[in-house]
C-alpha cells in the first residue's frame, strides 16, 4: 500500500489482524476482577482488625487480673505461708499423678485371682497309699491360723515384724530403724519389710532387688491390707514362705525338717523354724546346722528383747536346741514320679478356672515291688552283660492292660541323668513294630493268619530290604512269617494295604510320636517311646480296646476332698482292633515267643505274646510282651547312638524282661493274653529254664498282692471311713487370743 492509500487513525490505536476480532477491555474495566480485588482487600482488613481487637481485649483483662490480685498482697510471714502452701500443693499434683502412674503397674498384678497363685504341690502314694514322693513344692496350707503353737507366732512376730498388730502395712517407725541399723553397721543387718510387704512380695512379685520392686510391693502391702485382715495375713504369710528344701510355709517345712507337724513343734523347733524366713538357703538345717542353731539363738534374744517371753523361759532351748531328722537320699521311684507329676499337671489345666486348690495328695498305680524289680533287673544286666553288648542305657515300662503304669525305669542312675528315656527317648522300634503292619492286614479282610505270603526279594525303587539271616524262605503262611520276622514280608504288606493305614492304627492304639511314612516305616524306621510301645501293645493284652497309660489313679485335697479319678474322669475306652483280629494277631505274636526269636521272654505258668525288635547296627534292642496280667516295653542301647556289639532283641531285652516279668507274676492269679484261655504251657528249657531267678531286696519271691477286686473294696471302705470322719461335728478351736502376743493390740 502506497502512502495515498493510508487512513489517520487515532494516536495509541492499533491495526487490527487480519482476522478482524475486536479488541480486549482493559482489566480495570473488567467488573469480575475488580469484585476479586475488593473482596480480598475487605479479608484482609477484617483479620488486621481482629487480631487488634483480640491483643487489645487480652491486654485490657490481664490488667485488670493484676489490677484484682494486687488486693490480696500480701507482706511478710503471711505471704511466705501462702508461697509454701501454693508449692506444696503445686508439688502434691505432681506427686499423686506420679503416685497414680507407679500404683497402676503394681496393682495390675492383683488382676487375676491373685490366691490361686500358690505352686502346684503333689504328695504321691502307691498303689496301697503308702507315700512314695513329692513334687512340686511342699505346702501345706490346712492349719488354722489358732491351732499354731502360741509360741511358733511369737517367735515371728519378734523376729520378722513386731509391730505387725499396729502400722497399716508399712512400718515407718521399723524400716527407718532398719536404716540407721543398716548405716552404722555399713551394710545390710536388718531388713525393714514388715509382713504384709513380704507377703505381698511372695504372692505378686520376683526377687530382684530394684526400686521398682520396692515401690510395687509397698503399693501392694496397702492393697492387701485394705482386703484382709492381719490374721488373714498372718496365715497368708506362714503358708506362702519359703523355708528352704522346697518347702513352702511353716507345716511344710515342720514335716520336712522334723518329721512333725507345726502344731506340735517345740519352742527351740519353733525358733529354728522362725529363723529360716530371713535366707532359708544359708540356715536350712539340713544343709547347714550350725548355722540354723546359731540363727535360731538369734530368735531367741528377739522374743527376749520384744518382751514375748523371759529368759528363763527360753533357758531350756537354749540349752537343748533342735535336732532335724536325717533327710538321706532314699530309693524313691524319680523318672515315675517326674512322669507322675506331668500328667498331674495336665490334669489341673483342665480344672475349672474357679478351683482354686493348688495341693494335691495323688494316689498313683505304682507297685514298689515291681518297680524294686524293675530297678533290680535292669541295674544287673548292665552291670553284668553292658561291658560285653555296648550297651551302657536301658528303660522299660509295665503296666497293665487297662493302662495304670505299675513301673517305670527312665535310665540307669537318676542321680546322673535325670532324663526320661522311657518317655522321652525316640528310638527306633525295629521289627518290635511289626505287629501293627500284620494287625492293618488283617484288618483288611484279605489276609489270615494261614495266608500263602512269598518270601522272596522286593525292591521300591533303589532299596532292596533283607532279611536278617539274607536269606529266603519261599512261600510261608503269615504266621510263620512273623514268627521268624522276615523283613520282605512285612515291607510286601506295608505295599498290598498302604502305609497310611499302618501309621492311622499305630496312632488309634496309642502311639503319640510322629511317624514319618517312609518305604522302611513297616521294618521299624520311624521312632517311638516305649511308653509309645507299652500303650499300643497294651491293645492287644486288652482284647483290642483302647488303652490310655496313665500313673494318676485318683486326686484328692490334703483335706481329703476328691479331685478327679481316673475311673470317673478319665478316657472311656472304645474298640480299636475288632475281637476276630485279636483272636488272630495275638497267637501270632505268641509264636514269636515260643517258636520265634523271643523264646527267652518265655514265663512260667503263664502264655506269653510279644515280639523283639533290632534297628540297623544294632543300635536300639527291644522286646515287648504281655500276659493277661501286664505289657512289659523294655529298650536297650546308648545315648549317642552308638551301636552296641550285636546285641538282638532276644537277648538283653529279652531275658531282662522275663526277669522282672517272672517276679511281677509270683502271688497273683496268672490269666494268659486274649484268646489263648485254655492253651496248654510250654516247659521251659534252655537258657531260660537255667536263669538265675531275680534277687531283690526282701528275697527272690514277690510278696503277695491283693486282686483287683479286694483293693477296690477296700477304697471302698477307705472312702466310707473317711466320709464318716468328715461328717463328724468339727472341734472347737481355741480361742484366736493365744495367737497374737498378749502384749500386742490385734487388729485388722
Amino acid at each position: 500500500m502506497d502512502e495515498t492509500q493510508k487512513t489517520d487513525m487515532p494516536e495509541g490505536a492499533t491495526a487490527p489482524d487480519s482476522g478482524n476480532a475486536p479488541a480486549t477491555p482493559p482489566d480495570d474495566q473488567n467488573p469480575g476482577n475488580q469484585k476479586l480485588k475488593n473482596g480480598l482487600l475487605a479479608l484482609d482488613s477484617w483479620i488486621d482488625s481482629s487480631i487488634y481487637s483480640f491483643l487489645t481485649g487480652t491486654r485490657k483483662a490481664w490488667d485488670g487480673f493484676v489490677a484484682f490480685t494486687e488486693r490480696f498482697n500480701l507482706q511478710g510471714p503471711a505471704r511466705w505461708g501462702v508461697e509454701i502452701a501454693s508449692e506444696g500443693m503445686t508439688w502434691g499434683a505432681v506427686g499423686a499423678v506420679l503416685m497414680l502412674a507407679l500404683a497402676i503397674p503394681a496393682f495390675q498384678e492383683t488382676s487375676d485371682d491373685w490366691l490361686k497363685r500358690a505352686e502346684l504341690s503333689v504328695v504321691f502314694q502307691d498303689r496301697y497309699g503308702n507315700v512314695i514322693g513329692e513334687r512340686g513344692i511342699r505346702h501345706n496350707d490346712t492349719v488354722p491360723l489358732e491351732e499354731f503353737p502360741d509360741h511358733l507366732i511369737k517367735a515371728v512376730l519378734a523376729t520378722e515384724d513386731r509391730r505387725f498388730y499396729e502400722h497399716f502395712g508399712i512400718d515407718v517407725a521399723g524400716t527407718f530403724r532398719a536404716v540407721l541399723s543398716n548405716a552404722r553397721a555399713g551394710g545390710v543387718v536388718q531388713g525393714g519389710s514388715s509382713i504384709t510387704q513380704q507377703l505381698a512380695k511372695n504372692l505378686f512379685l520376683s526377687n530382684e532387688r530394684t526400686i521398682e520392686r520396692k515401690i510395687k510391693e509397698a503399693f501392694l502391702a496397702l492393697w492387701l491390707e485394705f482386703h484382709l485382715t492381719k490374721n488373714q495375713i498372718l496365715k497368708l504369710y506362714l503358708d506362702r514362705a519359703y523355708m528352704g528344701g522346697g518347702s513352702f510355709g511353716v507345716d511344710a517345712a515342720a514335716q520336712y525338717y522334723f518329721g512333725k507337724s507345726a502344731r506340735d513343734v517345740n519352742l527351740a523347733e519353733a525358733a529354728m523354724l522362725a529363723g529360716l524366713f530371713k535366707a532359708p538357703s544359708k540356715f536350712a538345717p539340713h544343709v547347714n546346722l550350725p548355722a540354723a542353731r546359731g540363727r535360731a539363738s538369734v530368735v531367741l534374744d528377739n522374743l527376749v528383747d520384744a518382751g514375748f517371753m523371759t529368759e528363763g523361759q527360753v533357758f531350756g532351748a537354749r540349752r537343748n536346741p533342735a535336732t532335724p531328722v536325717d533327710r538321706k537320699l532314699d530309693d524313691v521311684p524319680e523318672y515315675y514320679l517326674d512322669f507322675a507329676f506331668d500328667q498331674v499337671k495336665a490334669i489341673v489345666d483342665t480344672l475349672p478356672k474357679s478351683y482354686a486348690e493348688r495341693s494335691f495328695v495323688v494316689r498313683t498305680g505304682l507297685d514298689p515291688n515291681i518297680q524294686k524289680a524293675a530297678d533290680t533287673a535292669i541295674r544287673d544286666a548292665i552291670r553284668q552283660f553292658g561291658k560285653d553288648y555296648g550297651a551302657k542305657q536301658s528303660a522299660m515300662v509295665v503296666m497293665e492292660p487297662n493302662g495304670a503304669v505299675r513301673a517305670m525305669v527312665g535310665g540307669i542312675d537318676y542321680g546322673e541323668s535325670q532324663f526320661n528315656r522311657a518317655t522321652d527317648a525316640l528310638r527306633q522300634p525295629g521289627s518290635s513294630f511289626k505287629p501293627y503292619v500284620y494287625t492293618a492286614a488283617l484288618m483288611t479282610g484279605k489276609f489270615t493268619p494261614k495266608t500263602i505270603v512269598v518270601d522272596g526279594p522286593i525292591c521300591i525303587g533303589n532299596w532292596c530290604p533283607q532279611n536278617y539271616g539274607r536269606s529266603y524262605a519261599g512261600r510261608i503262611p503269615l504266621i510263620t512269617a512273623l514268627t521268624r520276622s522276615l523283613n520282605t514280608v512285612a515291607v510286601k504288606l506295608a505295599e498290598a494295604i498302604g502305609r497310611g493305614r499302618i501309621v492311622d492304627l499305630a496312632h488309634a492304639m496309642g502311639v503319640k510320636s510322629e511317624l514319618k511314612i517312609t518305604r522302611a516305616l513297616p521294618l521299624g524306621a520311624a521312632e517311638v517311646t516305649v511308653l509309645d510301645q507299652a500303650t499300643g501293645y497294651g491293645v492287644f493284652a486288652n482284647n483290642g480296646m483302647s488303652v490310655d497309660a496313665h500313673a494318676v489313679i485318683e486326686m484328692r485335697t490334703p483335706a481329703g476332698e476328691p479331685v478327679w479319678s481316673f475311673a470317673r474322669n478319665g478316657p472311656k475306652p472304645h474298640r480299636v482292633i475288632p475281637e476276630n483280629v485279636i483272636a488272630e494277631i495275638v497267637p501270632m505274636m505268641n509264636s514269636v515267643v515260643e517258636n520265634g526269636t523271643g523264646r527267652r521272654a518265655m514265663l512260667p505258668g503263664v502264655k506269653v505274646a510279644g515280639k523283639t525288635g533290632t534297628t540297623n547296627a544294632y543300635r536300639d534292642a527291644w522286646f515287648v510282651g504281655y500276659t493277661g496280667n501286664y505289657v512289659g516295653a523294655i529298650w536297650f542301647g546308648n545315648d549317642d547312638y552308638a551301636p552296641t556289639r550285636k546285641m538282638t532283641g532276644g537277648t538283653l531285652p529279652a531275658m531282662t524282661w522275663q526277669k522282672v516279668m517272672a517276679f511281677a507274676h509270683q502271688g497273683i492269679e496268672l490269666k494268659p493274653p486274649p484268646s489263648l484261655e485254655g492253651l496248654p504251657v510250654p516247659k521251659l528249657d534252655g537258657a531260660v529254664a537255667q536263669a538265675t531267678p531275680l534277687e531283690i531286696e526282701g528275697g527272690v519271691m514277690r510278696p503277695v498282692t491283693l486282686s483287683p477286686v479286694a483293693a477296690n473294696r477296700l477304697l471302698r471302705i477307705e472312702k466310707l471311713l473317711r466320709d464318716a470322719s468328715l461328717e463328724q461335728p468339727p472341734v472347737r478351736p481355741r480361742p484366736t487370743a493365744a495367737v497374737e502376743p498378749s502384749n500386742m493390740p490385734t487388729g485388722n
